[in-house]
């Protein structure tokens, strides 16, 4: 209660994290009898499902970024601080960021999760993955370099080092980055060097199961697969990556295990829950699985703290069909359109039931013309999928000038098959590339079957 008006001061909701989960739910809080503290170490809402298109020089990451500020400029109940929260105080109800403790009255965690290397986290600075604009302009770096050097190596070997691409796991992901990565060297560039023939370059999509997109039909998943290797994706199933070293990688195939160069390795294989995630196991007794997301209860709460919700990729929810929600951006939104109509509902002494998400359907896309798409009463593919991939990522973009932008963007890429974001931002000149005399396995050039590493 309020000393000075005799009112109960509005209920604060602290949001920790600006992705999908906490900004959506940040714009669904916009009520008069409720104040909001969002937290975000960034100042920037990133659309995370076209990163891979920052990476490969389609987009630039202004594209595909929202400051919090301007999008919850018009939700003055909501106010947005940059920082890092580093710790939580469930019994007195308070989070700390830079020392500070903040109170709050309910409290949502959605935080995220990033790029896993199963225990291997030694690899990340030979195979980086995709999960900040850093990773994506690190990844583009990377990529573009990659050219630039094997235009200036007279050695054929080491040229073809060069000119092979593995990218690791095949889920949506690694299927668009392999497909964008195919699509520059055997189109776009093929006229932008003067020394190599682009089209000898080799991209690897490795996938541990039996089929690339596993969530996805079986009958997608073999469409996916034509379409890549008509792009000139060598898409190599039943694959184990057991070492990344430099430009070696060793991968197991049943009982054989083999090395291979390769100058560029990107990693799509795995995710893990933020650090905050066991932060939060530690001070309220709940529960992680082994990729450290959060386990809740049916309405999103930790047991024993009703007013603590996690939500996103953070959180593992298997109340539904007994296996946890897949980390995708649908998921965390309406994740956040619930916890958001359940507090309004908890301030007013009601209750909601259990969350109950519904599957509208995946999408990958696979190139310039071609996605899969699984609505689950319908499946599309090739150019009908593209276009409806298209539309619907144009739609769940946040800002209108991101659109907008994105949208003419493509359209200009489509006629003109040139990607005008093909950036090296760095001052280092490429680098003389080692070979190893007693590796002596390259995967084949342009062989566009899949080949046995």
């Amino acid at each position: 209660m309020d000393n000075k008006t005799g009112t109960k001061p509005p209920h604060h909701v602290v949001i920790v994290g600006g992705g999908f989960g906490g900004l959506y739910t940040a714009k669904a809080l916009n009520s008069k009898d409720i104040n909001v503290t969002l937290i975000d170490k960034r100042n920037f809402h990133l659309f995370q499902p076209l990163l891979y298109q920052v990476a490969t020089g389609t987009l630039s990451p202004a594209d595909i970024s929202s400051p919090l500020r301007s999008v919850l400029k018009k939700s003055k109940n909501t106010k947005v601080l940059l920082g890092e929260v580093s710790d939580i105080d469930p019994e007195q109800q308070n989070v700390v960021m830079r020392g500070e403790e903040i109170p709050y009255d309910s409290l949502i965690i959605a935080t995220g999760a990033k790029h896993s290397y199963f225990g291997k986290d030694e690899w990340e600075q030979f195979a980086p993955g995709l999960k900040t604009v850093e990773d994506a302009i690190e990844m583009r770096r990377r990529i573009f370099m990659a050219f630039e050097a094997a235009e200036q190596e007279k050695d054929e070997e080491k040229r073809r080092a060069l000119l092979t691409f593995v990218v690791v796991g095949g889920g949506p992901t690694g299927v668009e980055l392999a497909g964008a990565i195919a699509e520059l060297a055997y189109g776009i560039l093929k006229e932008d060097f003067r020394n190599i023939d682009t089209h000898e370059t080799q991209v690897l999509l490795l996938e541990g199961m039996d089929r690339i997109l596993p969530p996805f039909a079986p009958e997608l998943s073999a469409k996916a697969q034509k379409s890549l290797e008509d792009l000139g994706v060598t898409v190599v199933t039943k694959t184990l990556v057991t070492d990344i070293e430099g430009d070696i990688v060793t991968v197991k195939q049943g009982d054989e295990i083999n090395k291979f160069g390769a100058n560029t390795v990107l990693w799509a294989a795995g995710v893990k829950a933020s650090p905050l995630g066991k932060t939060i196991a530690e001070k309220t007794g709940a529960e992680c699985d082994r990729a450290g997301r959060v386990i809740v209860e049916p309405d999103l709460s930790l047991k024993g703290y009703p007013n603590i919700r996690v939500i996103g990729d953070l959180a593992h929810f298997a109340h539904q069909t007994g296996k946890p929600l897949p980390g995708v951006a649908p998921v965390a939104m309406q994740e956040a359109q619930y916890v958001a109509k359940s507090i309004k509902q908890q301030i007013k002494g009601n209750s909601l039931p259990a969350f109950n998400y519904v599957d509208y359907g995946s999408l990958a896309v696979i190139g310039q013309h071609s996605a899969v798409v699984d609505l689950g009463f319908m499946k599309l593919t090739g150019f009908i999928a593209w276009l409806f991939w298209s539309l619907i990522h144009i739609h769940y973009l946040v800002e209108f000038d991101n659109k907008l932008v994105v949208m003419i963007q493509w359209i200009w890429n489509y006629f003109t098959r040139n990607r005008g974001a093909r950036l090296i931002t760095t001052t280092d000149l490429p680098a003389p590339v080692e070979v190893n005399s007693k590796i002596d396995y390259y995967p084949p050039v342009n062989d566009k079957k899949a080949v046995k590493v």
